[in-house]
């Protein structure tokens, strides 16, 4: 059956490196029930690259999904650089809002500003999350202090600045709205969530919009587009067109689909409006790319990416 949009919620999760947001994903997967109990899981499923898992960082952004009472939530995990950027700006127009998760003890960091400068600019709603309050030189009241100057900083419009703050132990899996109050799961973060980052709005009702933002690769499927749908329906065997940046169009048939469950993609007939899917089977299929009807195309605006902050000029050394 195809999830309802008001029962999906697209967040992204923000962070400082080792500021506990893979830790806390995890948490997220194992409190939804994601995992067997009696299932042997590694620590930061998420890191999945080996570069990832020895430093402790995020590079690829990758999605997952839990489940909370009748509310699916799709969770992109960002990278926490600027020197990813492109990855960030790809991420951002999947979701509907974000969560910022600081360290109770080391505040906001330069890498939390990068990645949130850019989900004010896109007009996504966040919610606070002062993560490690366990930590002996744990300093939440003026951590919360140093979030609401960072948002003023950013020009947050007043809307943006009335975010929700909860306080978190990721590696107990634990969250609270207030300090002094007593919780042992994340269930008000969840709640939050769900009240927080609003449901998924069709930009049009004439018309599927599917925006190609990721791309991932399957030794058994081939190359795998990754995309979240703003309008309409997909299903299996629908005739659509690929929409080029260049504005070229092709003809493809649908053949394989798939959605995020937990960490893995899960095979589906159809789905709809604000889910987050994949696609197998498009052969030169490219980010920025839109699928949308063949009756009626209309293409979403390519993504725009902010210029690489480092550039290499390379040359041919002479011999002397």
């Amino acid at each position: 059956m195809t999830q309802q949009p008001r029962d999906i919620r697209n967040i992204a999760i923000i962070a400082h490196v080792d500021h506990g947001k893979t830790t806390l994903v995890d948490a997220m997967l194992r409190q939804s029930g994601t995992f067997r109990d009696n299932q042997q899981v590694r620590d930061r499923v998420m890191d999945s690259m080996d570069l990832e898992r020895e430093r402790g960082i995020t590079i690829m952004a990758k999605n997952t999904a839990v489940r909370y009472r009748d509310v699916k939530i799709n969770i992109v995990d960002t990278p926490g650089h600027a020197d990813f950027g492109g990855e960030v700006e790809r991420v951002l127009k999947m979701v509907d809002g974000v969560m910022l998760l600081v360290d109770a003890a080391e505040g906001c960091l330069p890498q939390t500003r990068f990645v949130l400068r850019k989900a004010l600019e896109a007009r996504l709603p966040a919610i606070a999350v002062v993560n490690k309050i366990d930590r002996h030189d744990a300093r939440p009241a003026e951590v919360v202090d140093e979030i609401y100057e960072l948002f003023l900083d950013l020009d947050a419009t007043n809307e943006q600045i009335e975010f929700p703050i909860l306080y978190s132990i990721s590696r107990a899996g634990m969250a609270k709205k207030h300090l002094t109050d007593h919780s042992e799961d994340l269930r008000p973060l969840f709640d939050q969530i769900v009240e927080t980052i609003p449901a998924p709005q069709a930009l049009r009702a004439d018309s599927l919009q599917l925006l190609v933002v990721n791309l991932d690769y399957n030794d058994y499927v081939g190359r795998l587009a990754i995309g979240r749908i703003f309008s309409g329906e997909l299903a299996i065997g629908d005739q659509v067109v690929v929409v080029k940046r260049g504005g070229s169009i092709k003809k493809v048939r649908i053949s394989q689909l798939y959605v995020f469950e937990g960490l893995k993609r899960e095979p589906v007939d159809r789905a709809g409006l604000g889910e987050i899917v994949a696609l197998a089977g498009i052969e030169d299929i490219e980010i920025g790319d839109t699928i949308t009807s063949a009756d009626n195309p209309h293409p979403l605006p390519v993504i725009a990416v902010d210029e690489p902050t480092i550039s290499m000029i390379h040359r041919i050394a002479r011999p002397i």
